[in-house]
């Protein structure tokens, strides 16, 4: 599995596209930029199959509406977040002045813990509720794409009108006890694993047994 990484949009939050297939290819999240994305496409010969949203702020959907318009890409979104794709408000942008929102016209509601196949891969979604009530984690072979979950040493914002700390701590949990290690790919910054979140995310050492620390 070849992982490319662009960073989109204003606040150059993390997409990455994902070679599926020869030839083909799936996109996690879109902040902006669409023609950046548009040509980097072009110039790797990609046809890109679907858009894999982790949440529905405006710095992850921001250019999904244009790709999808340009490609035919199947958008992909959790149902608690799907609202914020057609709202101004619900997805932050409106707190944002420099901000051109662009409504989605069509998407595909994720309802629970499912898979997504693409290719020779297959996407386990997680729902990892707390920086937004339909946040996700994309899980494929031995990579998290985290969205704004979990970060290097920190976690996402839960000071939002949908998002809550209570249920970003039961989400680390799920995340915590996942089995074995995996590479963690961030919505916002760099690149971490579960293994080091593990023992250094101080969000994370509420889950780690008595003789961890």
């Amino acid at each position: 599995m070849k992982i490319h990484h662009l960073q989109l949009g204003p606040l150059r939050s993390n997409c990455y596209i994902v070679e599926t297939a020869p030839g083909r290819c799936v996109a996690v999240d879109i902040g902006g930029d669409s023609r950046l994305l548009l040509e980097f496409l072009k110039m790797k010969k990609l046809r890109l199959g679907k858009i894999l949203l982790t949440h529905g702020h405006f710095d992850h959907i921001g250019g999904a509406e244009e790709v999808h318009q340009a490609t035919g890409a199947e958008v992909y979104i959790h149902e608690l977040d799907a609202h914020m794709l057609t709202s101004e408000s619900a997805s932050l942008a409106s707190n944002m002045s420099f901000i051109n929102f662009v409504p989605l016209t069509d998407w595909t509601c994720i309802y629970g813990d499912c898979y997504i196949n693409d290719g020779d891969c297959s996407f386990r979604v997680i729902h990892t509720p707390g920086h937004s009530r339909g946040s996700v984690c994309y899980v494929c072979e031995d990579v998290i794409f985290s969205g704004d979950t979990l970060f290097c040493c920190s976690v996402g914002r839960t000071d939002f009108p949908d998002s809550s700390a209570a249920a970003m701590s039961y989400s680390l949990n799920i995340l915590y006890h996942l089995e074995g290690d995996y590479k963690v790919l961030p919505g916002h910054n760099e690149s971490t694993t579960l293994d080091y979140e593990r023992e250094a995310n101080p969000y994370m050492k509420q889950f780690r047994g008595k003789n961890d620390d």
